[in-house]
């Protein structure tokens, strides 16, 4: 069993994008949810956890996910944090000692500053965020120490957003800005990002 599991959200819906799920956007002629799992595989993440949600048969349908664990979310419309909550659910009990945590819809984030973040991992009492000239980013390591003040904290779409900054003198940060840019693909204007 690997220490560190990946664990991708990819639940979005897409909003502000027509409807069009995150997951399902083409980048690099795949769709991008296949994208985000091999950047957290090239990084070193052996097992990944894939959290589905809008179009999800249609995801599992047009998406090649090898052996990845895909984790339904019914109520990824209340926003990330329940996609958050269900992801660190799926990982519980498996023997996984932290989440190395990353988002479907930022591309611009590859495996070099994936593995950075993974490479700071110590033990459960882990906390690492990737860092863009200074400020907290993704992708986020938690040890599972910390998944239950998590999920208790996860709501809406802040995610751990809570949890982290009342636990931020425990963070190790991750310089990625050299090797990284972390923008997001959330509205028409952002798909000139998608190659």
């Amino acid at each position: 069993m690997p220490a560190v599991a990946g664990l991708l959200l990819a639940a979005g819906g897409g909003r502000r994008l027509g409807g069009r799920p995150k997951a399902l956007l083409t980048h690099r002629g795949r769709p991008l949810v296949e994208h985000a799992v091999a950047v957290l595989r090239a990084a070193g993440c052996d097992r990944v956890h894939v959290v589905l949600g809008a179009q999800a048969a249609a995801v599992r349908k047009r998406s090649e996910l090898g052996d990845c664990v895909l984790v339904d979310n019914p109520d990824w419309e209340q926003g990330m944090g329940t996609s958050l909550r269900a992801g660190l659910d799926s990982l519980t009990g498996t023997g996984v000692r932290a989440a190395l945590v990353s988002l479907v819809d930022q591309p611009g984030i590859g495996a070099e500053a994936v593995g950075r973040v993974l490479a700071e991992f110590r033990d459960g009492t882990s906390l690492v965020s990737a860092a863009y000239e200074g400020v907290r980013g993704h992708p986020v390591l938690f040890g599972a120490d910390h998944w239950a003040g998590i999920a208790a904290t996860a709501t809406g779409d802040r995610g751990a957003r809570v949890y982290l900054r009342d636990h931020a003198e425990a963070i190790t940060l991750v310089e990625c800005g050299d090797v990284a840019r972390p923008y997001d693909i959330d509205t028409e204007a952002d798909l000139v990002h998608l190659e």
